[in-house]
């Protein structure tokens, strides 16, 4: 055997040798890019759900473009403060205010825990006809009744309100029915703006006041 084929056949066999350290190489560098794929999808979806969640728990409705972008009477002010001083800071809740202090329900309302109040805006007290509101803000036990039927003992998600009956603070019965961004309480009320914080309870704020059964 030659020089010349000695040197061919030394060529050949470290090809040989280099290729599977090659295919390795490649190999492994493919690989290290689909993990790093599957990272970044796997580090996305978690965000998307956050995000997703995050949404669920923010106010809805139409109404609540009426509620103040800054100050007290926003939604980040109103989740500072108990329900009644929240409300007092809404304009469009200026009546139920005045319902809430002649009836002597504010202390009432601001020490309670973990509750749902349906509140009624200036327009749903305007519905009342003037003679009738007038006589039920004379009569504090009356009054007393109303409001308290506006009120749940418990913290209520929308999730909730789908298909709910729950016991009031006037231990009448309220019901809800709806989903997605539309509810209705009692078969007549409807929710124009809902699941708004406060520092003790989940306002729903609503378009006629919820008058309980004789």
């Amino acid at each position: 055997m030659n020089t010349r084929h000695l040197r061919r056949v030394a060529v050949a066999v470290s090809v040989a040798a280099l290729l599977p350290l090659a295919l390795t190489a490649c190999s492994g560098d493919s690989d290290t890019s689909s993990d790093a794929g599957a990272d970044k999808a796997a580090s996305s979806a978690p965000a998307k759900a956050t995000e997703s969640a995050a949404t669920m728990d923010e106010p809805f409705g139409p109404g609540c473009a009426s509620v103040p972008k800054e100050g007290a009477g926003s939604f980040k002010g109103m989740a500072q403060d108990p329900v009644a001083t929240a409300a007092s800071n809404n304009p469009a809740l200026s009546t139920l205010v005045a319902a809430v202090k002649q009836a002597g329900l504010v202390d009432t309302l601001n020490s309670a825990e973990n509750i749902t109040v349906f509140a009624p805006t200036n327009d749903a007290f305007a519905k009342i006809p003037k003679a009738d509101l007038d006589k039920l803000l004379a009569n504090k036990a009356e009054l007393t009744k109303v409001l308290t039927a506006h009120v749940v003992g418990e913290k209520l998600t929308p999730k909730q309100l789908e298909k709910g009956s729950f016991d009031t603070l006037a231990k009448t019965k309220l019901t809800t029915a709806g989903s997605g961004e539309e509810y209705t309480v009692n078969d007549s009320s409807k929710v124009v703006c809902g699941n708004v914080p406060t520092a003790n309870a989940t306002v729903y704020i609503v378009d006629t006041v919820l008058m309980p059964a004789a």
